[in-house]
């Protein structure tokens, strides 16, 4: 099970996620989110880590905006969080891998609403739905929800996973699951990563999925 720190703003909480081996670093390039990164981290600071796939948020851009960061980050792939039209994903995907997330509400139609990214883009990201903003609500949306989804496309699992929660995931039978990505539930503050936790999380993950 491959594991995401999302919101990641200091230098130290990068440094901190090399050392435990997670796998995907997201980077908030919204500037309404509380843990918008280009205010907090330097591009430089990202650009030359390694050991760790980054990975740039973002949220109705444009798609230049998106290129410029891609080159200025030196991101792994982008993660289209908002409103992003298939036709949108493609032009992204010429540069950089796609993650497409949707936020699931009480119900999803998962032909309707998704059949028409699967060609376009490498991943899925389920979110929650809430009216507090485009993730990063600490909410978690009903899991069950997925047991119907129809496709081999692989996800990623976010919204509201907390420390507590390795137990949980490993009992999910759920082929196309291709990681967890957590956020708020590891923080002390927005974009501020209670290192521990995550290392925590880590480690039950890995021991119980292993």
């Amino acid at each position: 099970m491959r594991i995401k720190v999302c919101g990641i703003t200091r230098v130290n909480d990068l440094q901190g996620l090399v050392a435990n081996q997670v796998d995907y670093a997201g980077f908030i390039f919204y500037e309404r989110s509380p843990r918008f990164a280009a205010s907090r981290i330097d591009a430089r600071s990202v650009r030359e880590t390694t050991g760790i796939r980054k990975v740039g948020v973002f949220v109705n851009a444009s798609a230049e905006q998106i290129k410029r960061t891609v080159t200025d980050y030196a991101l792994d792939m982008v993660q289209l969080h908002g409103d992003e039209t298939p036709e949108f994903c493609a032009t992204i995907r010429e540069i950089v891998p796609v993650i497409k997330a949707f936020r699931i509400g009480k119900n999803v139609n998962w032909e309707m609403e998704l059949a028409a990214f699967v060609p376009v883009t490498d991943y899925f990201l389920f979110d929650t739905a809430s009216e507090k903003g485009y993730g990063g609500t600490g909410e978690r949306f009903n899991w069950e929800l997925l047991q119907q989804y129809p496709f081999d496309h692989p996800f990623l699992l976010s919204g509201g996973i907390a420390p507590e929660d390795a137990a949980i995931i490993s009992t999910l039978q759920l082929p196309a699951l291709f990681a967890v990505d957590i956020n708020s539930k590891f923080e002390e503050a927005p974009g501020i990563k209670q290192l521990d936790k995550v290392k925590q999380f880590v480690d039950d993950v890995r021991q119980i999925t292993k």
